[in-house]
């Protein structure tokens, strides 16, 4: 497995949100996390970065251990983050919302990798464009290329197409199965669309409560999984 979390319990102060969760991620693959609102999706993502205030079990990288580094350590270890809402810089430039990603690479390089001008034709042509004035589709690939340029084994992408138009949601989809297939980028990637989720992914977890509840490959998430864990 390349990430591989053992057991893991997550909190915010003394409550706790993920309990004891285990789940891996194998190299080049894509994961789904899926649940209603509120059961631990964009905490599992946070886990992984080292954004919640106390966990306690394992957390893996290709075999090397997590559980005790700091989020900029693991950012370094290869692992990009798209959080939900993006959170881009709206007064920065797209290029200097680009270059923030290059901070957290091990090798120092801080040139905009072209794998985010390949990427995303509209940021190249744009990249003295103060990113407050893009719109909700074009943040989204301006937060990936952000992430990219950590030059990342894995993405994790907190509910990417949230907000965003039916026509962009199928583009921001077919550049992350570009990156997943083309690039050999592994993704994990927490999402309401079930269409999106069976289009992208290899695999699922539902959650529910802070735990999985139910998980298997992309095929097994069935219209009754969906129903069952999904519909109010």
């Amino acid at each position: 497995m390349l990430i591989d979390l053992q057991n893991v319990s997550s909190f915010y102060g003394a409550t706790r949100i993920l309990r004891d969760v285990s789940v891996g991620v194998k190299k080049g693959s894509c994961l789904c996390v899926l649940g209603r609102n509120g059961v631990g999706k964009t905490t599992l993502v946070r886990t992984i970065m080292g954004l919640t205030d106390r966990t306690t079990g394992r957390i893996s990288l290709d075999g090397t251990d997590l559980s005790s580094r700091r989020t900029d350590e693991r950012a370094k270890s290869g692992i990009g983050y798209i959080p939900q809402g993006r959170q881009i810089l709206g007064k920065f430039t797209v290029r200097e919302n680009i270059l923030l990603g290059t901070f957290a690479r091990s090798d120092g390089n801080r040139a905009i990798p072209e794998i985010c001008l390949e990427l995303f034709p509209y940021l190249k042509e744009n990249l003295g464009r103060r990113a407050g004035l893009l719109s909700g589709g074009q943040q989204q690939q301006l937060a990936i290329a952000r992430a990219l340029a950590v030059d990342p084994q894995i993405l994790l992408l907190d509910e990417p197409t949230e907000g965003i138009q039916p026509n962009i949601v199928a583009e921001i989809g077919e550049k992350l199965r570009t990156l997943n297939k083309q690039f050999g980028i592994t993704l994990i990637l927490t999402e309401q669309h079930i269409k999106v989720a069976r289009s992208l992914s290899d695999s699922f977890v539902m959650m529910d409560n802070g735990r999985i509840v139910e998980s298997g490959p992309i095929s097994a998430l069935t219209d009754e999984v969906v129903e069952k864990h999904l519909t109010v």
